[in-house]
């Protein structure tokens, strides 16, 4: 016996609907989060069975999430978890109306009915380690403080372009720790002008920079070019601005170094971590990305095509009459594919056989992204076979098809 279960949840709450084998609604109601909410459900999933429970009863929820505690506790209660994508759940619903009608309940039926009818071509819930999703929190949460790194420098960038061009020509990089401590110093042209050769000697020592005497007299230089400024009333809140933005890139620069040290510790405890350093171009942070939005589990991907699949480094081909278009995938884990496309960069430099196979693609007339993702793609073909096999990377294994056909 199956019992179908759609989860439209919410933060507060989940609207939920059961419903039976014949789509058959037998109970719909709105449940609190929480523990009185997985409470709540487990009583109403027993009321619905009554005596007619069985040990092969299989209870089935659609909901559109793959993680957190509610998805964890029914995981745990024995349930199988369906995670919808929101993007598929829109357009089922247009199948069944085209209405737009919308709402809570009506969208816990849908999705109980859309796992009855077609869950089967739905991806259950990866059963990921508990490690592995460790390593998730602890790289997503390292990646999430590089890109707040990335955007608060355009931010100080832009702010310094229209008040303090000296300051861009005097620091190469905005976010290094000696152009950060100098303009929370002298976030002003005046100030920064007087800063001495000793004071911008001492941060380059603090942020351990080579030539240190030869760097410095090039800032004070910088510094003191002249430039067209704003007025001492303009000047004076742009340099308060200033100092906002590099207390605030100081921090999030010291927490993002913080958590290196924890995605690197991590990934070190998990024991695929030996193979996916083993690959070209990964090492502990960019390999625990990798791990990371893949996950462990050993049965989630089924051959090494639907890896590449998931990965998005895999093409999409648009047929209908004569026309057929090759395209990439745009719909994508960001975090995936970013990792994926730097160790593509990377390997293309340390692997014969992958800058072969890029050199190949751009001979091809394939442009520089696109012979990197064929690059990729082929990278996650290779992973997928060391980690289904338990065996390391070998250069010779891994692009065995490649020689041969130079060879010819």
């Amino acid at each position: 016996m199956r019992l179908f279960i759609g989860d439209d949840w919410a933060e507060d709450h989940h609207d939920v609907e059961l419903m039976d084998e014949r789509g058959k609604r037998l109970v719909k109601a709105r449940i609190p989060e929480g523990v009185a909410g997985i409470a709540k459900l487990h009583e109403l999933v027993g009321k619905a069975l009554g005596e007619a429970a069985e040990d092969d009863t299989e209870v089935v929820v659609g909901i559109e999430t793959d993680r957190g505690p509610w998805v964890g506790a029914l995981i745990a209660a024995g349930y199988t978890v369906l995670a919808v994508n929101p993007l598929v759940a829109a357009r089922y619903r247009e199948r069944r109306a085209v209405s737009g009608a919308k709402s809570d309940a009506g969208d816990a039926h849908m999705l109980a009915d859309m796992v009855r009818t077609d869950g089967h071509q739905l991806r259950p819930v990866a059963g990921d380690s508990d490690l592995a999703e460790a390593i998730k929190v602890v790289t997503r949460a390292h990646k999430t403080l590089i890109w707040e790194r990335t955007r608060h420098t355009q931010r100080l960038r832009h702010v310094l372009r229209d008040y303090f061009p000296a300051a861009l020509a005097a620091f190469e990089d905005l976010d290094a720790p000696e152009s950060l401590e100098l303009l929370a110093k002298a976030p002003d042209p005046a100030s920064a002008a007087r800063l001495s050769k000793s004071q911008i000697a001492a941060a380059l020592k603090r942020a351990r920079r080579r030539d240190v005497q030869a760097k410095a007299e090039w800032i004070q230089a910088a510094l003191r070019a002249q430039h067209l400024g704003q007025p001492p009333a303009v000047t004076a809140a742009y340099a308060a601005s200033v100092r906002a933005l590099t207390a605030v890139l100081a921090v999030v620069d010291a927490q993002a170094h913080a958590l290196q040290q924890e995605v690197a510790a991590h990934f070190g405890q998990h024991p695929a971590a030996r193979i996916i350093v083993s690959q070209p171009g990964l090492g502990p942070i960019i390999g625990a990305r990798v791990l990371a939005e893949f996950g462990d589990d050993p049965d989630r991907y089924v051959d090494a095509k639907a890896r590449k699949n998931y990965a998005a480094t895999s093409p999409i081909t648009r047929a209908s009459g004569k026309k057929r278009v090759v395209a990439a995938r745009y719909v994508h884990n960001d975090r995936l594919i970013d990792a994926l496309m730097f160790q593509a960069s990377k390997a293309i430099v340390s692997s014969p056989g992958a800058r072969a196979y890029y050199d190949k693609q751009r001979e091809r007339g394939a442009g520089y992204n696109a012979a990197l993702r064929q690059v990729a793609n082929r990278l996650v073909g290779i992973l997928h076979g060391c980690l289904k096999h338990g065996t390391l990377y070998d250069e010779a294994t891994a692009w065995a098809n490649q020689a041969k056909t130079v060879a010819a």
